[in-house]
């Protein structure tokens, strides 16, 4: 099972729409980073992603990116592979 890391707020529809989007890949353990309790950690997001915007999401050790970016894989038809899913 693909390890699944999200850096998140509680409030942003987009990190609703990528839990959504990874619940309905069979997905439901996400370890979620919440940057709105923990702003400390917004740096740490920043640094690894160079992106200031969340979700940031990462599956294994990959940067997937924002909710569109993982949309957009999902489209394309990669990301049952990322996930280690047999299309």
């Amino acid at each position: 099972m693909a390890k699944i890391v999200m850096y998140c707020t509680e409030v942003c529809p987009y990190c609703v729409r990528a839990e959504h989007l990874l619940k309905r890949k069979g997905f439901t353990e996400i370890e979620k980073i919440r940057i709105d309790l923990h702003p400390e950690l917004r740096d740490e997001m920043i640094a690894k992603t160079q992106r200031r915007t969340v979700p940031q999401i990462y599956i294994n050790d990959t940067h997937v990116g924002g909710y569109d970016d993982m949309a957009a894989m999902d489209q394309a038809g990669e990301l049952d592979g990322l996930l280690g899913k047999k299309g």
